[in-house]
């Protein structure tokens, strides 16, 4: 399978299931099997995921993407030796972190809840001029990038989590503030926007905020 096709959909699917790290390996770039150069989505999907899993407090280095050709059997074997090792040393995921279960799962199911949004930001938003290792890492490590990120991505991606704690039963401003993180001027405007968009409703008898 083309490595254009590995969705970071994936990707977080395996870290909701368990996974302590996931690594990609896929053809060198200038040697791909396909006229469409997949491996190049296939490394905008690793510098994009490597900033989302910091946005929500994990280790970017748990995924990882490699170059391996079908012919490269030692170097493939030298590769995830090196993952394997890293991941060890990092230890399972969330501990290094301070995210207990409950914690990392709802960072995940939120990232996951965005990944439709996240296609429409990348399409329209995060396109690399040239198809080149080096271009594709000063794009996504440069200014422009990360006031994009902090623009359109982090605030949905508070406000997923939010709706996915309210999915669990109503709470007050405080139970939000403390079990996200967040301060409770914060937490006021994501709840006056939320409660703007008609998503979430304020129950004055419980003093608490719910799903609308």
């Amino acid at each position: 399978m083309c490595t254009g096709r590995v969705d970071l959909s994936f990707v977080v699917r395996a870290f909701l299931r368990g996974a302590d790290g996931v690594i990609i390996g896929g053809c060198w770039p200038g040697e791909c099997h396909y006229v469409t150069e997949g491996n190049y989505d296939a490394l905008g999907n690793l510098h994009l995921g490597k900033l989302l899993l910091g946005q929500i407090g994990l280790r970017p280095e748990r995924f990882r993407l490699e170059w391996i050709a079908a012919s490269e059997g030692s170097r493939f074997a030298e590769v995830m030796s090196d993952f394997a090792r890293q991941l060890k040393e990092l230890g399972p995921l969330g501990e290094v972190e301070g995210l207990d279960d409950t914690a990392l799962k709802l960072k995940l199911e939120a990232v996951n809840r965005l990944i439709p949004y996240l296609r429409l930001v990348e399409r329209e938003k995060l396109r690399v001029a040239t198809r080149s290792e080096k271009a594709y890492k000063e794009f996504y490590e440069s200014a422009a990038v990360q006031r994009l990120l902090d623009d359109l991505i982090a605030d949905k991606l508070v406000q997923s989590q939010i709706l996915l704690l309210l999915g669990e039963g109503p709470r007050s401003s405080s139970e939000i503030s403390e079990q996200l993180g967040l301060t409770s001027s914060a937490v006021a405007r994501h709840m006056n926007s939320s409660s703007g968009q008609g998503l979430v409703r304020y129950d004055e008898e419980r003093a608490s905020y719910a799903l609308a």
